[in-house]
């Protein structure tokens, strides 16, 4: 079976990134970080990333391994993917990610990587990267293992996007004006499952969008935020559990949310999801050449 190189951007980009992480879904229930709804998600505002041709390889069945820049401001981030069982070696996969990310001459680059995934932090060492002290971690669990929804406490009321679309998106405050149009770009966009929680006075108290994919089965949670002015509450237990009950209707069979804070883990714990992996972020920052720090 042939394997070719090819590259893609924007909404083709995306397209193959989704049907890639599904394929390693289907291969290995929980190897790796992201779903497609991750790389979904991320498509969210407009990025520089969107126009760079990400690099994927692609067999008889499709796509089987790429890699992936995204901006983020502060830095770009590069994701090394392959799927597990494919015939492309991540060690080839990372020798083109190197050449990217010199090609594309980034100042900053992060890479996420497992702290199990011994392979992979021998090559970002190898190449220079450093690890960052802070940990963030995935958690998953058993459809049939979600709690039971929890209820809305007094003077809050539930609202999705496939209904109360007139207003402005909760998002837009942090991810910007485009964010609902750019989300409904995105083939595992679901406005039911894209909840908020609105004080009496209308204002947004918390948010979260929740992710089915009927490819892999799989209920992902990403974003979710409840406002500072609104925190102990009840509203972030009311949020999540509404948003997982939605997602078992769907058909979800597996559920997964990430954290990178303690208050975010003691949530998801405290709902029944139990952690699998942690993972760390590696930088590597470009040198600049004398000659290109000379005056002229």
């Amino acid at each position: 079976m042939p394997i070719d190189e090819t590259c893609a951007s924007g909404l083709e980009y995306l397209a193959l990134a989704t049907e890639l992480l599904q394929r390693a879904r289907l291969a290995d229930p929980q190897a790796g970080l992201w779903e497609a709804a991750d790389l979904q998600w991320w498509w969210r505002t407009p990025r520089r990333s969107d126009a760079v041709e990400q690099i994927f390889w692609i067999d008889d069945e499709g796509p089987v391994a790429a890699v992936v820049l995204t901006d983020w401001g502060r830095a770009w981030s590069c994701d090394p993917i392959a799927a597990p069982g494919g015939r492309v070696p991540l060690d080839a996969v990372w020798v083109r990610a190197v050449e990217a990310i010199e090609d594309a001459r980034l100042d900053a680059v992060e890479v996420l990587v497992r702290d199990d995934n011994v392979e992979v932090r021998n090559l970002l060492a190898g190449s220079g990267f450093v690890a960052a002290h802070e940990r963030s971690g995935i958690t998953w669990m058993s459809a049939d293992d979600r709690p039971a929804v929890a209820p809305i406490p007094e003077g809050f009321v539930l609202v999705d996007r496939a209904v109360g679309t007139s207003g402005p998106h909760p998002m837009r405050r942090r991810s910007g004006e485009a964010v609902e149009s750019r989300l409904r770009q995105c083939t595992l966009y679901d406005p039911a499952l894209d909840l908020a929680l609105e004080a009496d006075d209308g204002q947004v108290a918390g948010y979260a969008l929740f992710w089915f994919d009927p490819v892999t089965k799989v209920g992902l949670v990403e974003p979710m935020r409840v406002e500072d002015a609104y925190q102990r509450r009840g509203l972030a237990r009311a949020l999540l559990t509404a948003g997982l009950e939605r997602l078992s209707q769907r058909g979800a069979r597996r559920l997964k949310v990430g954290y990178s804070t303690d208050a975010a883990r003691a949530l998801y714990l405290g709902a029944g999801f139990r952690p699998t992996s942690t993972s760390r972020s590696y930088t590597r920052r470009r040198r600049v050449a004398d000659s290109e720090t000379e005056a002229p």
